[in-house]
């Protein structure tokens, strides 16, 4: 869905204002949606903030450009990655098979080079197309905290709710 649970982003605001505590951060947003991560990080010191939408409707829908410095509109499994401190996929991995998360999650930790978070549901979490965007569709929908960790490389920290779980990979 374009939008998400709450759970999590306070604890990935938190983190990331600690990482901007010593400088301004840039960010790469993957999947911004209605614009998430931006509103969410609004106040803190972002010197930049990208993000890479799949579906070009949701640019002008959801004024995305009003939040981000940079919308750029192409599907992030092929798009180039500009370096930046942060990279967050939030709530994109489910919309894609194990083996394309796993190459985007490594994309993102080469494109990052203090952090890498994740946000997505850990628990039985099927869903269909949403406002036309069949990008919306959960390829993989049986995600749990465990198989998180033993599949995506270099978690740290993470937080787990009744729904989502975050996770952070520090890349410095």
């Amino acid at each position: 869905m374009p939008m998400s649970s709450d759970e999590g982003k306070a604890w990935v605001r938190e983190r990331i204002a600690a990482l901007a505590a010593s400088s301004p951060v840039s960010v790469l947003d993957i999947g911004p949606g209605v614009g998430t991560y931006a509103k969410l990080l609004s106040g803190l010191p972002i010197e930049r903030i990208t993000g890479i939408e799949i579906y070009e409707p949701y640019v002008h829908t959801y004024r995305l450009r009003q939040y981000y410095d940079e919308i750029v509109v192409a599907d992030a499994r092929n798009a180039s990655f500009p370096a930046v401190d942060v990279v967050i996929l939030g709530d994109v991995a489910e919309h894609m098979t194990e083996d394309e998360a796993l190459a985007l999650w490594s994309k993102s930790r080469s494109a990052a080079k203090r952090a890498v978070y994740l946000s997505i549901p850990v628990v039985h979490y099927p869903q269909g197309e949403i406002e036309g965007n069949p990008h919306e569709v959960h390829i993989v929908d049986d995600w749990d905290h465990d198989r998180v960790l033993k599949t995506f490389e270099g978690i740290g920290e993470s937080w787990t709710g009744n729904e989502v779980g975050v996770y952070e990979c520090l890349t410095a």
